[in-house]
């Protein structure tokens, strides 16, 4: 079968790249023919709230990766898109992530469909975005009803498709991410960072927005306030720093937190997963998270907020713990989560946990919904 997968790619940074990167070799090493078409322009610098899209890395040399397409220039869609009904693919693999999107990526896939050959399949991360403008609709539906079929990795998600679209739909979870390597020795790793081994951490990691619920979980540290135990903020801020600093002193946790403002690089990601013995996600809202998925690769244990599929990809009680976005729940939640014994526990279960979440299975349900969309 002819392949390609439209999204994120090399040079571009970030976990929605490494996603197309791994799922274009699991359908090479199936024998399919498969491209990778990634962007010219993915955000104009303007609306980029990071200091680089881009990674200075080689480029994978396992990979067919083109720059073609550009999301602020509607000639750019028309001409990729009548490139894409010459090209006659099989199979378009989509990544939705924003409604930004949703004009270039419904532009495209409408005009490649036009062959009568192509079908356009999505792997939707998000349908409606954590912060909303009042074009998201509108975007949605363009798009959305652009595509042939979905593999959704949440319920939520899934309730919310159903308003854009009847085409065929999948459930598939978040497959783990295992480009990162596995575990080092904590001392290597401390070395590596700058952090001294002396100290316990509990990681807070990725890119920083208003959503993801620092602020509550800072309140609940202070609550809490663990002795010879730290909280280490790793993750470039993609929304105003100064409110968060501003915080900190208020609630006297300048000793107690160590801010790593910045874009953690993929070499790096290990270190963090190793220095830590346990993951909090405080988030406002989600609909499921990538560094659930990192953290299941490290058998590092979790807890999670119950909001949106967090829920479904965090077991309560068995890799972690589950409770409510408070500052009260969060605060008794982490002295649960550190009782005696409770780690060791969290990490018997992961081996047995992680199986839920496989690149073949992800891959399976992608064909099965491109099969699904063939007998429309």
């Amino acid at each position: 079968m002819k392949i390609i997968l439209l999204g994120p790619a090399h040079p571009y940074r970030g976990g929605l790249a490494s996603i197309m990167q791994t799922m274009a070799r699991e359908y090479q090493s199936r024998g399919h023919e498969v491209r990778l078409y990634t962007f010219t322009v993915q955000y104009p610098e303007l609306l980029f709230p990071g200091k680089s899209q881009f990674v200075d890395t080689p480029a994978p040399e396992d990979l067919h990766i083109e720059r073609v397409m550009n999301t602020v220039n509607p000639i750019n869609w028309l001409r990729l898109g009548l490139r894409l009904k010459r090209e006659k693919p099989d199979m378009i693999v989509m990544k939705y992530w924003t409604p930004f999107m949703a004009p270039c990526f419904g532009t495209v896939a409408r005009i490649a469909r036009m062959n009568g050959v192509t079908k356009v399949v999505c792997q939707v991360d998000n349908v409606e975005p954590h912060e909303h403008h009042i074009i998201d609709k509108p975007c949605n539906h363009y798009y959305l009803g652009a595509v042939d079929g979905f593999v959704y990795m949440s319920e939520q998600v899934h309730s919310e498709l159903g308003a854009y679209s009847k085409a065929p739909q999948i459930f598939s979870p978040h497959p783990t991410f295992e480009n990162f390597g596995a575990r080092v020795d904590r001392n290597e790793a401390c070395k590596a960072l700058g952090l001294s081994p002396e100290v316990d951490y509990t990681l807070f990691f990725g890119l920083i927005r208003d959503y993801k619920g620092l602020d509550i979980l800072l309140k609940a540290w202070a609550k809490w306030r663990p002795e010879g135990r730290r909280l280490l903020v790793a993750g470039e801020f993609y929304t105003a720093k100064e409110p968060y600093l501003e915080l900190i002193k208020e609630l006297q946790l300048q000793d107690d937190v160590v801010l790593h403002d910045w874009f953690v690089a993929d070499d790096d990601v290990r270190h963090y997963f190793s220095v830590a013995d346990g993951l909090v996600l405080p988030y406002r809202t989600a609909t499921q998270s990538g560094v659930t998925q990192i953290a299941y690769n490290f058998s590092l244990p979790m807890l999670v907020t119950r909001v949106g599929g967090l829920p479904e990809i965090v077991a309560d009680g068995k890799v972690g713990i589950v409770c409510e976005p408070t500052v009260e729940s969060i605060a008794e939640s982490l002295a649960r989560f550190y009782a005696q014994g409770a780690l060791q526990h969290y990490a018997e279960n992961f081996p047995e946990e992680r199986k839920r979440f496989s690149w073949e299975a992800m891959c399976d349900k992608l064909e099965e919904v491109y099969n699904k969309s063939k007998e429309i």
